[in-house]
């Protein structure tokens, strides 16, 4: 397995495109990722319970046995829109579906943005022509692109694996910078495959390759209402992955590879953010305790402004640690920043530790609960004065 140069068209049979028609006031906003034949397709969506009209049909049309494509627009959400708004996803569906031969259940729809507009339909389905006429299957950024709102970087990965004498491709793409909160939370994802995988085995797959990307991830602890990941599996490779064959152990390593890859460019573009912060929780009771330890850290508007400051204050994880549901030995606890042994059993080593500690844009967090053997690793960023502008400012 080796990560390469490419990008959600690397993968045989795979086409992109991006184009602007007019949601947003400049900037592409309307994307569309193709596979040239019926493709397997899973996915995981937000546990919000104000899910977005497109969340609602695409987990619908997941029923079915395969898809043709993904397509994405920025700029507006469809979101508490009603039954107008689940109308308007349908009608993009049925004439995309219509432009490339495939029923309108063969397109998963995706939307992102502002919450409570209706989508503009008129200049939406005036630019499907377009669309379609765009698609290539040149490495564009084009598409990665189109799905942005408040990032300020386009996100890629893509991955090789050789499997025998053949080799399988795995890609994607993802947006994402703030309403970052794991469960199911993910921003949105497409991820393309050319290896072939029954529709059930992909989507355990994908859980799996979640579980450690993209639900171990918070900015802000705000659950979107659009969020959502989707997997395209062509078979175009000829590599078949089945539940007995050991190629399946290779396909997960791969898709929890590219998948944490892309949670790793959401936290590092999270909204304002100067801080790539890596969260340890070892020794735990069970993997419940460890990832609800990490994610009070992580979530923690005091520690995250600390580490925005530069101040390695100890003492405002300690307090998070010993506010989780189930009671947690103080006595048991160490404590580590970015290697530096902050708490001994629940005794503080110094009272005062040099703010150079956390100087730089990596900062790493253990906490040693020993208690148990269960672990788990989550990522965040920290909190500075521009994520308040900007969501101050979004609308």
């Amino acid at each position: 397995m080796k990560r390469i140069r490419g990008g959600i068209t690397l993968p045989k049979g795979f086409f992109q495109a991006g184009i602007h028609c007019g949601i947003k006031k400049r900037n592409l906003d309307l994307a569309l990722i193709l596979s040239e034949v019926p493709a397997a397709a899973a996915g995981l969506f937000t546990s919000n319970s104000f899910k977005a009209a497109p969340v609602i049909l695409s987990k619908k049309y997941l029923d079915k046995k395969s898809h043709r494509a993904v397509i994405i627009n920025s700029g507006n959400a469809n979101c508490l829109t009603g039954k107008a708004g689940i109308a308007d996803s349908i009608a993009i569906s049925d004439k995309l579906g219509s432009l490339i031969g495939c029923r309108k259940e063969g397109v998963l729809v995706c939307s992102t943005g502002i919450i409570g507009k209706r989508l503009p339909m008129s200049k939406i389905k005036k630019s499907l022509p377009l669309l379609v006429s765009s698609l290539h299957r040149a490495h564009s950024k084009k598409a990665a692109n189109a799905i942005m709102t408040t990032d300020t970087f386009l996100k890629e990965a893509a991955y090789s694996v050789k499997i025998g004498r053949k080799s399988i491709s795995l890609a994607g793409i993802t947006k994402g910078a703030g309403m970052i909160e794991p469960n199911m939370a993910t921003m949105l994802a497409i991820i393309t495959t050319d290896a072939r995988v029954e529709k059930r085995l992909l989507k355990k797959a994908l859980k799996e390759a979640a579980g450690e990307s993209f639900n171990s991830i918070t900015i802000d602890g705000d659950m979107s209402t659009n969020d959502a990941i989707i997997v395209l599996a062509n078979g175009l490779s000829g590599v078949d992955i089945s539940e007995s064959n050991w190629a399946y152990m290779k396909f997960v390593e791969a898709l929890k590879a590219l998948c944490l890859d892309l949670a790793k460019m959401v936290v590092k573009d999270g909204e304002g953010a100067t801080k790539f912060i890596k969260i340890e929780v070892i020794g735990a009771k069970d993997f419940s305790q460890a990832r609800e330890v990490g994610l009070k850290i992580a979530n923690s508007p005091l520690f995250k402004t600390m580490c925005y400051g530069d101040n390695p204050n100890f003492g405002r994880i300690a307090a998070a640690c010993g506010a989780v549901s189930r009671p947690i030995n103080p006595a048991k606890v160490d404590i580590y920043l970015n290697g530096r042994k902050a708490l001994d059993k629940g005794v503080a080593v110094s009272d005062k530790l040099p703010r150079n500690i956390f100087r730089g844009k990596n900062i790493k967090i253990r906490v040693c609960l020993n208690s148990g053997m269960a672990q788990t690793v989550i990522f965040t960023s920290d909190l500075s004065p521009e994520y308040v502008k900007i969501n101050a400012a979004y609308s």
